[in-house]
């Protein structure tokens, strides 16, 4: 195979209280991005979309992941990749992570599906690395294993994906940007001990409640005492959006990523598309333009796009 087209899905990070350990891949929106393997051994990136992200490979966060993949696997070849972004960058939907696992799932097919699903991901951090600083995990993984997933370590690599709850989730992506890098430099350097026990108590309790689909756990432990205290002042309107959701009938929520989209969970889409609805309506009050999802858990991931054949799962 010479080249290929994906279709990499939008991941919400954290969950709330799992800060860079939890993520979890939702349907609406993704990215189509095609792949294919050149003679020379230049990496070769362009954009189709609008946001003007840097085509240059070591600058761009597709391309140092191939530019990875070349030199620890001594590739003599090049890649070529043509992004199209529907992930907007700064959203918190994970639009770095869609480009970083989708250029390392896509090279590895194209080099004949030789890398285990852990060095997909020990690649595609260092897409993550380039955008934010920090080579995390909690977008990526779910992204390239679809549902949920937990990093229980970034280094060494250690995913457990988990059952996915039978849920929906509704999105709002308010139209202003928060920066991954600046949303990680107000957050405190150290926390009281008490705080982190009742971290510890909500991250243990959202993983139990996730496994056992356990849809009145979950909505107990979606709390966070750590990050959306700080980082939640970023986000206009959300205390309102949150404790609205909460009145219409949401399990819990919070901040997606480093936001400033923000995500609810609901146990019917009836009540998921009325938070979508009031999310909306918040920000059109503002004059602050958004856009709203709502999608059950994504549990395939990453999928290959095959016109002839339809899509194609991560196997």
């Amino acid at each position: 195979m010479k080249k290929i087209k994906i279709k990499v899905p939008a991941t919400v990070a954290n969950l709330v209280c799992g800060f860079d350990i939890l993520g979890m891949a939702v349907h609406e929106p993704y990215d189509e991005m095609e792949i294919s393997i050149s003679e020379n051994p230049e990496i070769i990136i362009r954009h189709t979309d609008h946001y003007g992200l840097p085509e240059e490979a070591s600058k761009n966060v597709a391309g140092v992941v191939l530019l990875k993949i070349q030199e620890e696997l001594d590739l003599k070849h090049g890649f070529e990749v043509i992004i199209h972004k529907n992930i907007k960058p700064g959203s918190g939907l994970g639009s770095s992570a869609a480009s970083a696992a989708g250029a390392a799932f896509g090279a590895n097919i194209l080099l004949g599906d030789r890398l285990s699903k852990e060095e997909i991901v020990h690649f595609a951090m260092f897409g993550e690395e380039l955008a934010s600083g920090v080579r995390h995990a909690d977008n990526i993984a779910p992204c390239i294993y679809g549902g949920i997933a937990l990093v229980k370590s970034s280094d060494p690599i250690d995913i457990i994906p988990l059952q996915s709850p039978d849920l929906f989730v509704a999105a709002v992506h308010p139209q202003v940007e928060v920066k991954t890098s600046d949303a990680r430099q107000i957050l405190k350097k150290s926390i009281l001990l008490k705080d982190a026990v009742k971290q510890w108590g909500n991250i243990a309790g959202l993983v139990a409640g996730i496994e056992k689909n356990d849809h009145a756990l979950i909505g107990r432990s979606l709390n966070d005492v750590i990050i959306e205290p700080v980082r939640s002042i970023l986000i206009p309107k959300f205390d309102e959006i949150k404790t609205k959701s909460l009145q219409l009938g949401a399990l819990g929520g919070g901040i997606s990523g480093s936001g400033p989209s923000v995500f609810m969970l609901a146990e019917q889409e009836e009540t998921a598309q009325h938070i979508a609805k009031m999310m909306k309506e918040v920000y059109d009050k503002i004059e602050i333009d958004s856009f709203v999802y709502v999608s059950k858990i994504n549990l395939i991931g990453i999928e290959i796009i095959n016109e002839t054949e339809g899509n194609k799962p991560l196997n």
